[in-house]
């Protein structure tokens, strides 16, 4: 049984007096296991057991009945709850959503873990979201073997082509001038791609919010693609609440 820091990504009542908790951890990639809160409604671990707060966690392998499950004998907190409002808090759950469908459990990832921290920690800040979200969004993609390869973008690039069009698994294939009437799926404009490949546009020239559209798009459509089509309910969020969403 070894010390680790984690994450709650996800809570829910299991059995009498445990819960099942989904955690994103530092060793060990995302983590399904049970834990006994006991009865009392001030139940220390059940206050514990709370998404954005830092946590230092142990657990064990459940020999019984559950051996897919771990058993989380030991919870603590490792620093002060990240403290989130409106659409900070809203990406946050973004964050938390995405992880816990697109990721397997205890598969090692420990740089994302470390991007999930850091990016929780600027949007408690209030720093700009959409840049933040984008660059989870491309760890989480590195994560799932899906890293995007910008490559075509300036090789293929010459006046027949009106801008490139993503497919995943196959990336980015050029959109001609001939066929875009033609094309259904949405492509995108060739100098915004290049920016977002070299990670240093402009913040202060007019055309950053074009790109961060763009971007903002592109990542809409492969995760509409990797999560099958299904809503996300932290999407939902910012629609109740009718705030902007930069998701």
């Amino acid at each position: 049984m070894v010390e680790q820091k984690a994450f709650v990504l996800h809570v829910r009542p299991y059995q009498e007096n445990q819960q099942l908790v989904e955690l994103l951890t530092e060793h060990e990639g995302k983590v399904s296991a049970l834990v006994y809160v006991g009865q009392s409604k001030r139940s220390i671990k059940k206050a514990l057991l709370q998404p954005f707060l830092p946590l230092n966690i142990t657990f064990k392998a459940n020999n019984k009945q559950h051996t897919s499950l771990r058993m989380l004998t030991r919870v603590e907190a490792h620093s002060k709850s990240y403290v989130l409002i409106k659409n900070s808090l809203y990406s946050a759950f973004y964050l938390n959503e995405l992880l816990v469908r697109l990721l397997t459990d205890d598969i090692i990832c420990e740089m994302l873990f470390y991007q999930y921290q850091s990016t929780i920690a600027a949007l408690s800040q209030g720093l700009a979201i959409a840049p933040h979200l984008r660059i989870f969004e491309l760890a989480l993609l590195d994560e799932l073997g899906l890293s995007l390869d910008f490559t075509p973008v300036f090789e293929e690039n010459n006046e027949h082509v009106a801008g490139f069009y993503y497919v995943v698994e196959q990336g980015f294939i050029p959109a001609y001038h001939y066929a875009i009437k033609n094309i259904t799926t949405p492509w995108f404009n060739t100098l915004h791609l290049q920016a977002i490949a070299k990670q240093n546009y402009d913040r202060s020239k007019p055309e950053l919010a074009e790109v961060e559209q763009t971007f903002k798009l592109l990542m809409r459509q492969i995760f509409h693609h990797l999560l099958e089509g299904k809503p996300l309910n932290s999407r939902k969020l910012f629609v109740m609440k009718k705030y902007n969403t930069e998701l």
